[in-house]
């Protein structure tokens, strides 16, 4: 009964030890995450960065070269349209040396001469037109009388009209130095100052808005069209966004527009231009893209992003597709298979390979055109490991 009893003991633990090598060396369950295939809107988007300015930027510039007085609104002052936003004074007349003085004593004793020479020539032609004159009333006489040739009267005539065009030349011709005396004279003129009695030009704003950049602050001599002030509106702003070539050929006029990471909360836009024609731009790390303008209206009322200024850097997701009630799967639980891609479904406590059809997929959800239904449940993030058939077990969050 002893050896009986041993032997019972032995066959029990050997049993023993035998269940608990298979039970340690037994296949696992899988943890795996799941998620659930829904149905719901699918968007394709485009996002890119973009910055923001106004639609209408107006610089006040000055007119004609003038000495500018001291600006005082500052950056941010609101204006009315026709409010004074510059005031232009005459710019007072150069100092010149002793060399410039000789030379203008000299330019205007020539010009003094030169009126004496023209007036001599006008007095010159005034007593040949005086003798013209009394020249054919004496050949017309003698022609009513039958002693001159009517040939020699139209002669005398011709003469007179010759000598009323001199006369009138040498009238203009004075006149000329005259002028040329006067200019001559001018450069003698000693320097002014700015007196109050002299004409200020006063420059007004052409919109109402805000003061955006005050580029003459100070006092003073500025050239003609020189800038002193931009002026715009910030209730009339648009996001202008550099695309690459190949995401603006999917974009088109109309297209929905998410305006975010600005501060704030996002807000609606809508594409109102894409610019024909591309440019080159270098990106940070040194290649060459080819960049397309494209211009965004923003939807929402002022009040909504009232915050933003004129270039202020924003986040654009431009939505180029929409479909509502699509079938949709995560990204994350696709994997490449054969010449396109596949998920694990969860049945029970085992997965299933199946292959999927896909239409599009964006960066978190995919478009499932056939393999999958709405309410069914796949593996995300699959481990490596894994395989069709495979026990799995569901990891608790």
């Amino acid at each position: 009964m002893q050896v009986k009893r041993s032997w019972v003991m032995g066959t029990a633990s050997v049993a023993l030890v035998g269940v608990l090598l298979a039970w340690a060396f037994a296949p696992r369950p899988t943890e795996v995450e799941t998620a659930t295939v829904s149905r719901g809107v699918f968007e394709q988007s485009i996002e890119e960065d973009g910055r923001t300015r106004l639609k209408q930027r107006y610089t006040v510039s000055a007119p004609i070269a003038a000495q500018v007085t001291r600006i005082t609104l500052r950056e941010g002052d609101p204006v009315q349209a026709g409010d004074t936003v510059a005031t232009l004074q005459p710019v007072m007349s150069s100092m010149v040396d002793e060399r410039s003085r000789s030379e203008a004593l000299s330019r205007m004793e020539a010009a003094r001469a030169r009126v004496g020479i023209a007036q001599s020539g006008l007095e010159r032609a005034g007593i040949s037109l005086q003798d013209a004159w009394q020249e054919m009333l004496r050949n017309r006489q003698l022609a009513d009388q039958g002693f001159v040739a009517a040939s020699r009267l139209e002669t005398s005539r011709l003469a007179v009209a010759a000598a009323v065009h001199g006369m009138q030349a040498a009238a203009a011709e004075r006149e000329v130095a005259v002028h040329e005396q006067a200019v001559a004279d001018a450069a003698l003129q000693p320097p002014v100052t700015g007196a109050s009695g002299q004409r200020q030009l006063t420059l007004r704003s052409p919109v109402g808005g805000v003061v955006l950049r005050v580029a003459q602050l100070n006092a003073a001599t500025v050239p003609a069209g020189a800038a002193l002030l931009d002026l715009g509106d910030p209730a009339h702003m648009e996001v202008l966004c550099e695309l690459l070539t190949v995401d603006a050929a999917q974009v088109a006029v109309g297209h929905e527009v998410v305006v975010e990471r600005w501060g704030g909360p996002a807000v609606q836009g809508r594409v109102r231009r894409v610019e024909p024609a591309a440019f080159t731009k270098v990106s940070a790390l040194g290649v060459e893209e080819q960049r397309v303008n494209v211009l965004i209206d923003v939807l929402d009322p002022p009040a909504a992003w009232q915050s933003v200024g004129d270039g202020f850097r924003v986040g654009v997701r431009i939505i180029s597709r929409r479909v509502d009630a699509a079938v949709l799967v995560p990204v994350g639980a696709l994997f490449p298979h054969g010449d396109g891609f596949a998920v694990y479904l969860l049945e029970g406590q085992r997965s299933r390979l199946q292959p999927l059809k896909l239409w599009e997929r964006n960066a978190t959800v995919a478009w499932v055109q056939e393999g999958l239904s709405p309410g069914q449940s796949v593996v995300v993030y699959p481990p490596a490991q894994l395989s069709g058939g495979d026990a799995v077990r569901v990891r608790t969050p």
